[in-house]
C-alpha cells in the first residue's frame, strides 16, 4: 500500500482545496491529511481564520476524500508523521516549491500545482472587508496602522485627529486626513479610537449613534454610568463596542488564565501586577487634562485586566495611592498609583507610574505554587509555573507578534462578522476599570501623597 501525507489550514474549504486533495489521493492508495491547530497557525502567521479548528476537520472530513485526518501541532511534526504513519509521498502545493526537500531523506516529495485565481485568503478578505478610520494622532496609530497588513478584510481608509501637525508621516498619507470626526464617520464601518481618555465617552458615542462598530484604547470612559450607557447604545444599534487591551489577546495570557482556573498553583491567594514607563511625561505637564495620559489611566488598565480576570470583579475593599505630581497644572497627573483590592479570600496590587521605573512583572501566588511572568508581562509571551521543588518548575512559550495589536484587530473583526462582542475582555471587565478611573477622578478611597 502506498500511503500519501499532505498538510493544510483548509480555512474556508473551497475547491482549489478539493482539487488538491483530489490530486493527492491519486499518487497513492491511502491519503492522510494533516490539519493545522489553531495555536500553530498563530506561529505561522496565520491569525484571522475564519473557522475553528474542530470545523475545518469536519469539513475536510466530508469530502469523502482523505483516509485519516490528524492534527498537525507542532514544527517539525512532518518528520514524526512522515515515520510513524510509514508514509511514501509527502505532497503539497507548487507555492511551496523546495521548501520541503528536505523531507526527501525520508520519502518522496512532490509539489502540485495549485488552483488559479482562488484562495483562503483571498476569500476572508472579500467575506470580511472592512474599512476602518483611525481617530487620534498617538505614534501607536501608525503601529496599528503596520499590523493591518496580516489581517485580511481590513483597509484602513482615514484618520481624524485634532493635531493633524502631530501624526506620523504613514497617517499623513491616508487617503482621508481631517480635523473632523464626521467627515471620517461618512467612509468608515469601524474606528479605532486611540485619542486622550477624556474625550473617548463623546467620539466613541457619536461613533455608534451612526451605527459605527469602535474599537477604543482603555479606558473606554471614565466614568461607570457612561460605559454602560454606552455599551446599551451599541446593543441597541447593533454595533460593537470592544474595548483594546492588546495584553488579553496574547495566547500566553489566555492560557495563563486557563492553567490558573485549571488548579495548577492551588488556590489564588494573591495577584501582583505592575505596569511603568518614563516616557514623556515632562511634556504631559503643559497639557490640558483633556489632552493627555495619566499614570492611571495609561498603565491602570492593563494592571487591572490582570486582577479582574484572574479575581474578578466582586472585591470587598480597595485603595487607591497616588503619588502627585506638585507642579502640576491642576493637581491630577499621578507619576506613581498603587491600588490594592481586598477579595473575600484573596489580594491583589496594582502598581502603575508614568514617572518611576519598576521591574514590570506580574506575580499570581497560590497554595501549591506561583505562577511567574517577567516583565515585560503585558507583552506576555512567556511564563513559568515555581513550585516549593523546582523539579517540577514548568515553563510555557507562545510566539507573540505585533505585540498583540494583530490579534486584537482579528478578535474585533470576528467580533463584527459573528454580531457577538468578544468574550476575551467582558463588558463586566471593561465596566470595572470604568468605575476604577471615576473613583480616581472623584477621590474616592484615594490617598494623595
Amino acid at each position: 500500500m502506498k500511503k500519501v501525507i499532505t498538510y493544510g489550514t483548509f480555512d474556508m474549504l473551497h475547491y482549489g482545496h478539493i482539487r488538491l486533495l483530489e490530486r493527492a489521493k491519486a499518487l497513492g492508495d491511502y491519503l492522510i491529511v494533516g490539519i493545522t491547530s489553531d495555536d500553530y497557525d498563530k506561529t505561522r502567521g496565520k491569525i484571522n481564520l475564519q473557522q475553528t479548528l474542530m470545523e475545518r476537520i469536519e469539513a475536510v472530513k466530508k469530502t469523502g476524500i482523505p483516509d485519516e485526518v490528524i492534527v498537525e501541532e507542532y514544527e517539525g511534526q512532518k518528520i514524526d508523521d512522515i515515520k510513524r504513519y510509514n508514509i511514501d509521498i509527502f505532497t503539497v502545493g507548487s507555492d511551496w516549491v523546495g521548501y520541503f526537500d528536505y523531507l526527501k531523506e525520508y520519502c518522496n516529495v512532490i509539489y502540485l500545482e495549485r488552483t488559479e485565481g482562488i484562495s483562503s485568503t483571498k476569500i476572508r478578505a472579500e467575506v470580511s472587508a472592512l474599512k476602518l478610520g483611525f481617530v487620534g494622532n498617538a505614534l501607536f496609530l501608525e503601529r496599528v496602522l503596520r499590523e493591518t497588513p496580516f489581517v485580511n478584510g481590513i483597509s484602513v481608509v482615514g484618520v481624524a485627529s485634532d493635531g493633524i501637525e502631530l501624526l506620523p508621516d504613514g497617517l499623513k498619507n491616508l487617503p482621508i486626513v481631517t480635523e473632523d470626526f464626521s467627515e471620517l464617520l461618512k467612509v468608515v464601518d469601524a474606528v479605532y479610537i486611540h485619542s486622550f481618555p477624556a474625550k473617548h465617552y463623546i467620539q466613541v458615542k457619536q461613533a455608534i449613534s451612526e451605527r459605527k462598530h469602535v474599537l477604543c484604547e482603555s479606558p473606554v470612559t471614565l466614568n461607570r454610568s457612561e460605559c454602560d450607557e454606552l455599551f446599551e447604545l451599541a446593543e441597541k444599534n447593533e454595533v460593537i463596542l470592544m474595548e483594546g487591551i492588546r495584553t488579553a489577546y496574547a495566547t500566553a495570557f489566555q492560557r495563563m488564565l486557563l492553567l490558573l482556573k485549571a488548579g495548577k498553583i492551588g488556590k489564588i491567594i494573591s495577584v501582583d501586577a505592575t505596569c511603568t514607563s518614563m516616557k514623556s511625561i515632562l511634556k504631559a505637564y503643559n497639557l490640558d487634562y483633556d489632552k493627555r495620559w495619566n499614570s492611571i489611566s495609561a498603565w491602570g488598565p492593563i494592571g487591572l485586566l490582570a486582577v479582574f480576570k484572574i479575581l474578578g470583579i466582586d472585591y470587598k475593599a480597595k485603595q487607591i495611592i497616588s503619588h502627585i505630581n506638585t507642579d502640576d497644572i491642576d493637581d491630577d497627573f499621578d507619576l506613581f498609583t498603587k491600588i490594592d483590592f481586598v477579595y473575600s479570600a484573596a489580594t491583589a496590587s496594582v502598581k502603575v507610574g508614568r514617572g518611576v521605573k519598576s521591574e514590570g512583572e506580574l506575580i499570581v501566588s497560590g497554595t501549591d505554587g506561583y505562577i511567574y511572568v517577567p516583565a515585560p508581562w503585558w507583552k506576555t509571551d512567556y511564563f513559568e509555573i515555581r513550585y516549593e521543588d523546582p523539579v517540577n518548575n514548568k515553563r510555557y512559550f507562545y510566539q507573540l507578534e505585533g505585540d498583540g495589536i494583530r490579534y486584537e484587530l482579528v478578535s474585533f473583526l470576528r467580533a463584527i462578522k459573528t454580531k457577538k462582542t468578544s468574550d476575551i475582555i467582558g463588558r463586566d471587565v471593561t465596566e470595572s476599570i470604568a468605575k476604577i478611573m471615576e473613583d480616581y477622578k472623584e477621590k474616592r478611597d484615594v490617598i494623595r501623597i
